[in-house]
């Protein structure tokens, strides 16, 4: 009998076999993985990115004999269903086929060897044939089908913000400018009083550090909607939890005047991810964590909310336990990550921490009722990571704005003339969630090709 074959394809995936039964006739295609000589036959672990799960084949005699079995090479395999003694599915080839060789010299990785992370990052281009690896960008799929998923059923819509720019969101100067890299080009475009680097655009451009003033633009018509994709920063920062380009969601929410309102949204989004993905990929995550021991995850288990602190509450906190901080708080810096992780776990579980001083804070952000120094924002910090989330009341009275935003953004003043509304938003790191997730220490380890300072090969 056939086993069904999945649309367009000739071949099935290992993760497709589940619906096999012993006796079916499949083929498949991959990598060898490892492999097992006996007398008269020998074992062949292959792997093909569908799951964490190899597929043993079993090769007969005729065909162990026949056949050059190495790691790393591709293959297409033939054969019936069977099961092992401890009744797994395997298959027991009839056709053993070499798509492509690998050979050992020059290729970095061999069978049945473990290895660390720096040295697996020497090798971008070939690091998705790692099993950890792997494990990742299949969460990583999962995870942002999770959270697309997510939202849409909260009713939000997805909006494709830009990628080029001519303003800088958060204010920073943290900006990567673009421009041609053709002279002739720009010559040739060139206007009167135009700068010529400036040429094409007529303005400064730049690869966006947020995505959040035109998703409010877009909300100001449409209601709630996110924002999903890449988003740079030049920082001269190599910590293990910065990246020069990685990929943020970012949310609006419309009608609003609470920070509770989003601090509600963020808890259940969270939570809700979360439990799907320790449901879904816990093959993978397992893979993610290897000898980790204990439960990473005791809040979810808690029917009580995140804990949530005041600005004013942190410092007092850390001032209180001076002794036991590396470096001590200074209010007017804000929180430096030991202060985030000390507060995790002074709270023993992922904390909200809002009513920030405006000093530290971008322009957009609306003040607070109680008093006009502080301002409706949140950062919500995890365990071993710190900052994952945050957010704010966005300022939407017109003449405070006013006073404060930056030239060249007067559309973005021009939203609250024309038919103003109270909205709130946040920002999550994608990559941050992943690192949280997945207890990977490098945030390098959790993208396929990162970049960070003097860094940007392929």
């Amino acid at each position: 009998t056939k086993c069904p074959i999945r649309p367009l394809h000739t071949y099935l995936r290992i993760s497709d076999l589940k619906g096999c039964k012993e006796g079916d006739n499949v083929t498949i295609k991959g990598w060898v993985n490892n492999t097992r000589k006996m007398k008269k036959t020998s074992f062949v672990d292959i792997v093909d990115g569908s799951c964490a799960s190899a597929l043993q084949v079993v090769l007969g005699k005729n065909l162990s004999d026949s056949v050059d079995v190495v790691f790393g090479s591709s293959v297409e395999v033939s054969g019936v269903i069977g099961s092992t003694p401890k009744k797994q599915l395997e298959l027991r080839a009839e056709d053993y086929r070499v798509i492509g060789n690998c050979p050992a010299e020059g290729f970095p990785f061999a069978a049945r060897h473990s290895y660390n992370s720096d040295y697996v990052r020497e090798h971008l281009h070939l690091r998705s044939r790692i099993a950890p690896f792997a494990a990742m960008l299949r969460v990583r799929n999962a995870a942002q089908r999770a959270i697309v998923d997510f939202l849409h059923t909260e009713g939000f819509l997805q909006i494709h913000t830009p990628i080029l720019t001519a303003s800088d969101c958060e204010g920073a100067g943290e900006v990567f400018r673009v421009r041609p890299d053709s002279q002739e080009l720009l010559k040739g475009m060139q206007k009167e009083e135009i700068p010529l680097e400036e040429a094409f655009f007529d303005c400064r451009t730049y690869l966006s550090v947020s995505g959040q003033l035109h998703l409010e633009a877009m909300a100001h018509g449409i209601g709630n909607c996110f924002t999903f994709g890449p988003t740079f920063r030049a920082e001269n920062n190599k910590s293990p939890i910065h990246l020069s380009e990685f990929y943020m969601l970012e949310v609006e929410q419309v009608f609003t005047s609470s920070l509770s309102d989003c601090i509600l949204l963020i808890s259940r989004m969270v939570r809700s991810v979360t439990e799907k993905l320790l449901d879904t990929c816990s093959d993978d995550i397992s893979v993610c964590h290897g000898e980790s021991k204990g439960n990473l995850f005791e809040w979810l288990g808690d029917s009580k909310e995140f804990p949530i602190l005041t600005f004013q509450e942190a410092v007092e906190i850390l001032q209180r336990n001076s002794d036991r901080l590396k470096v001590p708080i200074d209010p007017k810096e804000g929180l430096m990550k030991s202060h985030e992780l000390f507060l995790t776990d002074f709270c023993c579980s992922p904390v909200f921490i809002v009513d920030w001083p405006a000093a530290l804070k971008p322009f957009y952000m609306r003040p607070t009722d109680h008093n006009p120094t502080l301002v409706s924002a949140l950062d919500f910090l995890v365990p071993r990571i710190g900052e994952l989330i945050g957010g704010s009341l966005r300022e939407n009275d017109y003449e405070r704005l006013k006073e404060k935003i930056p030239a060249g953004s007067e559309w973005y003043l021009n939203l609250r003339r024309f038919g103003g509304i109270p909205t709130a938003g946040f920002g999550m790191g994608f990559e941050r969630y992943l690192q949280y997730l997945l207890n990977v220490h490098n945030i390098r380890d959790v993208i396929p090709f990162p970049r960070w300072p003097h860094s940007c090969s392929l």
